[in-house]
């Protein structure tokens, strides 16, 4: 789009950050290109071109700005290791509400989504709003079949202002980043990237639908967590309906009390749901503020809001478990590779510093147990390491920070006795077994077994190409990166892998006698164990095709 169709939204947002002290940040993003000055003195605002400003000017301009700058500040909230304390604890302040829309524009809004109007698609509907968010506007509903529901709308013309907001950040985060260290060493350009696809995926309710969903799955056969179902008859993009959830919100102690909720147990019960969301389904919910969880009569946990998840894959799963072994070890070495491997922004990385950072951290808590070790003054004196260091956190990894800190900000409302670290210890040992148990062992075989075969296959052709460089133009080692490249990346990758090879011979005979004397249980192993196998044969007819080619005239 073109600047010229952005070009008041360009001075409006000059003129806020001016008025609140920012002005330094207008020559770095660009914006000083617009008449700032007049607008701020028709606005009877201050222009601080020296900065003067903090943390509630900051959450003041963001909310001026509106719900998308609002949405940012709620995301810079959770990013301590980008943020000093002080400006994360601002922020946290800023509230999701917005005057109410009409209900008559809400009506119009689901009749055009649902084709009929409220009163024909649901039993009851109620005019009054629950809530008022910036994104949407959440009404009481009744289905037909008696279902409560809670209906979301999303705000008519959100989405082209949100739209023309991000088009704006990111314009101005790659300006700031060329003339703005600041910017530069913290990637702000990727902080907004990740930003606005968040935020666009807030905007389509069918995700936070699909959310919901994949937690129902996840969670069905615990009955102590309830996901509320999604109503898809009368779900779009612009209009989600979804199963009213009732109870008492999760920090009521007093009311808790009353209702006999033992809250040790409940407690307990939040754990188990946080440790299978990361370590068993490697999704998790991102959001668990105590408004997003309610306690039914029977102690049940009720979830909503799934707006924002987080994933973890297997790849950062192994980096995670890496981190938890360099801590068991109090290694500051290991750890630094560790949160290295788990930060973005690596390449401008102090090790040594780095290192002798971690190493006073760990002096800290050296000898403190579990039950004395909270989770929450420890993350934050890692990532102000990070901070220092120039390193910035995953976004994954600092959602799931976030996430660890307020359930362990809830487990101590609940329970004045409850750690975190003690409460996961259980769920992390089980990782760390898992991690070299003989499936894991036999499966990554298999990966490295199909990579050397790859390798095998491919370094005849490879070697090939380098004496026909080496015939055309004799020792001058005038030598093509692109010719060795793959070869030499491949390599890498196994290079590691190849020492599980080693093991493998000592494994055959093993496996031979399982196989023989307990049928029952190698029935159980036996496809992964084959797949070692295909792995094995693998390496052994790779090395059989290169010999062979080596052989030809």
């Amino acid at each position: 789009m073109a600047l010229a169709s952005h070009i008041e939204r360009y001075r409006q947002i000059a003129a806020v950050l001016a008025r609140h002290g920012f002005g330094f940040i207008l020559g770095a993003s660009g914006l000083d290109r617009f008449e700032v000055a007049a607008l701020v003195a028709h606005t009877n605002g201050r222009s601080d071109a020296g900065g003067n400003a903090g943390p509630p000017q900051l959450r003041s301009a963001l909310e001026e700005l509106g719900p998308t700058f609002v949405k940012l500040g709620q995301l810079l909230s959770t990013r301590s290791d980008l943020l000093p304390p002080a400006y994360v604890a601002e922020l946290q302040k800023l509230q999701d509400s917005a005057r109410p829309v009409p209900v008559k524009e809400i009506r119009d809004a689901i009749e055009q989504e649902l084709g009929a109007p409220a009163e024909k698609v649901f039993a009851q509907f109620t005019a009054r709003p629950l809530a008022s968010a910036s994104i949407g506007q959440a009404h009481a509903a009744t289905m037909k079949d008696g279902m409560a529901v809670v209906v979301k709308v999303r705000r008519p013309g959100i989405v082209t202002q949100v739209n023309e907001d991000l088009e704006i950040m990111q314009n101005l985060a790659v300006q700031a980043s060329r003339h703005w260290s600041a910017a530069s060493d913290f990637n702000i350009v990727g902080i907004t990237d990740e930003f606005s696809t968040s935020l666009r995926f807030e905007l389509d309710y069918l995700h936070e639908g699909h959310n919901a969903e994949r937690f129902a799955e996840n969670f069905a056969s615990n009955p102590g967590i309830h996901i509320p179902a999604i109503r898809w008859e009368t779900t779009t993009s612009r209009v989600l309906t979804i199963e009213k959830v009732t109870g008492i919100r999760i920090d009521d102690v007093a009311a808790l009390d009353a209702a006999g909720i033992d809250r040790r147990a409940l407690a307990n019960r939040a754990v188990d749901a946080v440790a299978q969301m990361i370590l068993e389904d490697g999704f998790f919910h991102a959001d668990p503020h105590p408004g997003n969880m309610f306690v039914e009569p029977d102690g049940t946990i009720g979830l909503i809001d799934f707006g924002m998840v987080g994933e973890i894959d297997d790849d950062l799963r192994d980096r995670l478990v890496a981190l938890l072994l360099a801590f068991g070890r109090n290694d500051a070495g290991r750890i630094s590779t560790a949160v290295v491997n788990l930060s973005v922004g690596q390449e401008n990385v102090d090790r040594v510093r780095l290192k002798a950072d971690l190493t006073r951290f760990l002096a800290k808590y050296h000898n403190l147990s579990l039950s004395e070790l909270h989770i929450g003054p420890l993350v934050s004196e890692l990532v102000a390491v990070l901070r220092n260091n120039h390193l910035q956190l995953r976004q994954e990894i600092a959602l799931l920070v976030k996430m660890l800190v307020m359930v362990e900000g809830m487990g101590v409302t609940l329970d004045p006795a409850f750690t975190l670290s003690e409460a996961l210890r259980p769920y992390t040992q089980k990782l760390l077994a898992e991690k070299y148990s003989l499936k894991a062992v036999v499966k990554n075989l298999g990966k490295a077994g199909l990579s050397v075969a790859e390798l095998g296959a491919e370094l005849p052709d490879r070697l090939r190409s380098l004496l026909d460089v080496v015939d055309t133009t004799g020792f001058e080692v005038h030598l093509r990166a692109q010719e060795l490249e793959p070869l030499v990346g491949r390599a890498e990758v196994i290079g590691n892998r190849l020492v599980a090879g080693v093991i493998a011979a000592a494994l055959i005979r093993g496996v031979g006698e399982f196989a023989a004397t307990d049928r029952q249980r190698w029935q159980a192993w036996e496809r992964p164990l084959m797949g070692a196998g295909v792995g094995l044969a693998g390496i052994l007819s790779g090395y059989l095709l290169w010999t062979a080619r080596r052989k030809r005239p």
